[in-house]
């Protein structure tokens, strides 16, 4: 799946415009914040805001600027994860996930080195993704996506503990962002 399959899939799971009172985002359209899109260049109406111009800023903050796009030539279905985890909860705590994980699964250290968990796919966690390939195979993405979508999930659980009203979106969260 390419980046523009990946984001015409968000922008519809996402919806048109929304501004539900419990959500601290405040109002976005096709799931991009206002001040998102504030800090993106964009000045209008948030009900107005271009398909094209959402489309762009999921490319540019979440896709390439994290450098999803170099887990994509890697391990894609992961890269998807990051892609929609990272839009939704920011593109540093889907790395750190990824970065956990692999810390998690290379069995002591012995199949690659532990990295830092700082939300950043660099060189370090490029090289823990590949390690972690060559010793678990095409199969062994899978369990990684497991290990990615086990993290998300705990934190939105947690975000729904902490706050009551992100109760309202918790079943949502769980039947739309995970598996």
């Amino acid at each position: 799946m390419d980046i523009d399959s990946l984001i015409d899939a968000l922008i519809e799971r996402e919806g048109d415009y929304a501004d539900h009172p419990a959500d601290r985002g405040g109002p976005t359209r096709f799931g991009i914040t206002e001040a998102v899109a504030r800090a993106n260049g964009y000045a209008g109406a948030m009900r107005a805001l271009p398909l094209d111009t959402a489309a762009l800023i999921y490319r540019r903050l979440y896709w390439t600027r994290p450098r999803f796009d170099a887990v994509a030539e890697r391990a894609p279905a992961i890269a998807a994860e990051l892609f929609d985890t990272g839009a939704n909860m920011g593109p540093k705590v889907a790395a750190a996930f990824l970065q956990r994980a692999l810390n998690a699964l290379n069995r002591g250290a012995r199949d690659y080195a532990d990295i830092s968990v700082d939300g950043l796919v660099g060189p370090a966690t490029l090289d823990a993704l590949d390690g972690f390939l060559r010793h678990r195979g095409r199969p062994g993405e899978a369990v990684l996506l497991k290990a990615i979508e086990a993290l998300q999930g705990e934190r939105y659980v947690r975000l729904a503990e902490g706050r009551p009203a992100n109760e309202a979106f918790l079943y949502g969260w769980l039947a739309n962002r995970i598996g």
